[in-house]
């Protein structure tokens, strides 16, 4: 195993980075829009939450990234490969973290929701500048998991053309007929770069405010 396909396998881990992140940022920001539509009291809103995640939740993420690989370009829509994973990603993981926040939004004291109804605050000024705040707070930990997850589940992209860690593992081993040194070595950078999002989550988490009391 040499320094040149040891680098080879750094640049191609910051694409997996790069996808992940932003795959979780957007998933996060549906995951919001999602539980937002679960607690409306409107049922077809509820319904058509309830179904996208129950479908996302139970069919795997390589088949969903197939279906969107091979979907899209049925009806017109040519994305590259980039894309393709990033929405897929993005989907799969807004279905997960929109239930972990569920149990966040259900835990936010009906106290502060009255005192900001009083004061004035609209249901969607309430949603999103008391409830969601305090939802993230307390499901943080449940929101690195996912990102670790996540993490590791972006190896199945490869499958939508995308050269990432996992990818370039799998075309070194075939080049050089070496795939154990090179497969343990893609695994240590997954191993180093989860241990990193998870430390940096701990530090985040001690430093987030504490939560308001019932």
């Amino acid at each position: 195993m040499t320094w040149k396909l040891f680098s080879l396998l750094l640049e191609a881990s910051l694409m997996t980075i790069f996808v992940s992140a932003l795959s979780i940022l957007l998933g996060l920001a549906f995951a919001i829009v999602l539980s937002g539509m679960r607690m409306s009291g409107n049922r077809a809103l509820f319904r058509g939450a309830g179904l996208f995640i129950s479908f996302f939740r139970g069919v795997p993420l390589l088949v969903q990234l197939l279906l969107i690989y091979n979907f899209l370009p049925a009806v017109g829509i040519t994305l590259p490969s980039l894309a393709t994973a990033i929405i897929g990603l993005s989907l799969c993981t807004a279905a997960y973290q929109a239930e972990n926040l569920r149990g966040g939004f259900e835990g936010v004291p009906p106290g502060l929701v009255e005192s900001a109804e009083m004061a004035g605050f609209s249901r969607l000024q309430t949603f999103v500048h008391i409830r969601t705040p305090i939802a993230l707070r307390m499901t943080f930990p449940a929101l690195v998991n996912e990102a670790i997850l996540i993490l590791k589940a972006s190896s199945l992209v490869s499958v939508v053309g995308l050269i990432e860690l996992t990818k370039m593992a799998q075309n070194l081993a075939a080049s050089t007929y070496m795939p154990l040194p090179i497969f343990a070595s893609a695994g240590l950078i997954y191993l180093v770069i989860n241990l990193v999002v998870a430390f940096v989550g701990n530090r985040a988490e001690n430093a987030l405010p504490g939560l308001p009391s019932k």
